[in-house]
């Protein structure tokens, strides 16, 4: 098992190599599966860790997302970065925390949005949402290894689509010390001005935003990192729906032709 200094230096490195995808496990499973077809980094999601206790994105609180955290880190050998959320709270003193959490879960990366999670005011002024950054920031300088942090800028996401503001927050955010910008749900061509824009690596959610682009296609706009936030968990979830839809409407079990896709996994979790 590498150290997490050794983990750390190797996401970050990644992030200067060109183009690479960072699936989204949500159980210790999923990424030991992730892990064994060939991944090279893993981040935590937020919605798709929820679902797997019952709830929904956004419900469990900072202690349970680290303790989930840590459980990954403790699963796989790969670095892993997490959906640290808005933080776990307004002050920049308590984004330091978590982030300084992240570190003690073993993760060596996080994100951290600029959603307040209120309806009245979903995003955070700039200044301030810059601020909590910057406290990220210089928190994760403070830890002794590589520890990339992730600024997210919400405002497509939360029904706020001003390409100028996302921009201007996504600057913000680079003066502050964010490692890797982020803004979920952006179309194709404002992926590519976005990109522009700034002097860091981006991170683009793949399938949103209207856009169906290609990993190549991604990496075409300059894109760094491609992540999949909830998608892989929706996908399993939604075939446990379809089979007991089955099972209690028809009495039937066609579905069970849907294990064969599984072939190999055993494989997969016996390499340790």
């Amino acid at each position: 098992m590498r150290d997490q200094k050794a983990k750390g230096q190797a996401f970050r490195e990644l992030h200067q190599q060109g183009t690479f995808v960072i699936p989204n496990p949500w159980d210790a499973g999923s990424a030991r599966v992730l892990e064994g077809l060939g991944f090279k980094a893993l981040a935590t999601t937020s919605g798709g860790f929820a679902l797997s206790i019952g709830q929904l994105d956004g419900q469990p609180g900072r202690d349970a997302v680290l303790a989930h955290a840590a459980a990954l880190t403790q699963a796989t050998d790969l670095p892993i970065s997490a959906d640290l959320e808005g933080g776990f709270g307004d002050s920049p003193d308590e984004v330091a925390k978590t982030v300084r959490g992240a570190a003690a879960a073993g993760l060596v990366g996080g994100s951290i949005e600029d959603f307040t999670g209120r309806r009245d005011e979903p995003l955070y002024d700039i200044a301030h949402a810059a601020e909590r950054i910057r406290a990220a920031s210089e928190a994760a300088r403070g830890l002794g290894f590589p520890f990339t942090l992730t600024a997210r800028a919400e405002n497509f996401f939360r029904g706020r689509p001003d390409l100028g503001d996302t921009i201007r927050r996504l600057q913000a955010y680079q003066e502050a010390g964010a490692d890797v910008l982020y803004a979920p749900s952006l179309s194709a061509e404002d992926i590519g001005t976005v990109v522009r824009a700034v002097d860091r690596p981006v991170n683009v959610l793949a399938n949103s935003g209207g856009q169906r682009l290609s990993v190549p296609e991604l990496a075409a706009l300059g894109v760094r990192r491609v992540s999949i936030g909830g998608l892989l968990a929706m996908v399993a979830y939604g075939a446990l729906m379809n089979a007991a839809k089955e099972l209690t409407e028809q009495g039937t079990f066609e579905f069970a032709e849907e294990a064969a896709r599984a072939k190999g996994l055993r494989a997969l979790l016996e390499r340790k």
